[in-house]
């Protein structure tokens, strides 16, 4: 019966809270909504998968980095690092700031793709509290021209605190959205800002392995024609 009469009431300060509810009650729908897609969405997977990075601890372990081992897996293990690897493979044979350059702008072609469900949520924060200003300083005008035209035997002030009752109501529903929500867009960004961390390391382990590597490329035609000079010596 509690349960019942808690529901009544709760529907009752909408009903009283005015049409300015109904947005509110839709961005609310987009936190939720939006917030458990991209809680799914980026898990750390998402960003640098276990085979994928053990792959090229592999790759760097075994003296060197196979271009076309390595394409195999970015296929394999489609994610973030994935994308940018292959920017940087596209640049092959390059020079070396030209190749962190295709990364950098391949992170920020997947940061851009990756907040883009984010941002209705930070949008959230910053709309729904305006709304329900809004619904306020609406129902703070009805308040007080609804006491200023009472009759002179009327009880204005009980009238005008049951009027400023009402128009709090939009103030405290936008308040319990965006506080959530502020709390949501900041705990995803974080996620974000961990796996690009993620995609970094890797970089910077790919980049690492790929300068030994040329390093002993170069290194090697010079040591042979040293042992030929050396051997063509009587």
């Amino acid at each position: 019966m509690n349960t019942l009469a808690r529901v009544q009431t709760l529907w009752e300060l909408f009903v009283a809270g005015g049409l300015l509810m109904w947005p509110i009650v839709a961005m609310s729908l987009v936190v939720v909504t939006f917030g458990i897609e991209r809680s799914i969405a980026l898990r750390r997977g998402r960003f640098v998968p276990r085979g994928l990075r053990e792959g090229i601890a592999q790759l760097g372990a075994s003296g060197g980095l196979d271009a076309t081992r390595l394409t195999r897996l970015c296929s394999d293990h489609p994610s973030v690092a994935a994308e940018v690897l292959r920017a940087m493979l596209a640049r092959a044979g390059r020079p070396l700031p030209e190749i962190e350059r295709a990364a950098e702008v391949a992170k920020e072609r997947e940061a851009s793709r990756l907040y883009a469900n984010v941002r209705p949520i930070a949008l959230a924060v910053t709309v729904t509290p305006l709304l329900g200003l809004l619904g306020t300083v609406q129902g703070m005008i009805i308040a007080f021209y609804t006491t200023a035209t009472l009759d002179t035997s009327a009880n204005r002030t009980a009238e005008l605190a049951r009027g400023i009752y009402v128009a709090l109501i939009t103030t405290f529903a936008g308040l319990c959205v965006a506080i959530p929500a502020a709390v949501i867009a900041h705990w995803l960004e974080g996620r974000i800002q961990r796996g690009f961390r993620a995609v970094d390391d890797v970089v910077d382990a790919v980049l690492i392995a790929a300068g030994r590597a040329d390093a002993r490329a170069r290194a090697t035609p010079e040591r042979r024609s040293s042992d030929t000079a050396r051997d063509s010596k009587p």
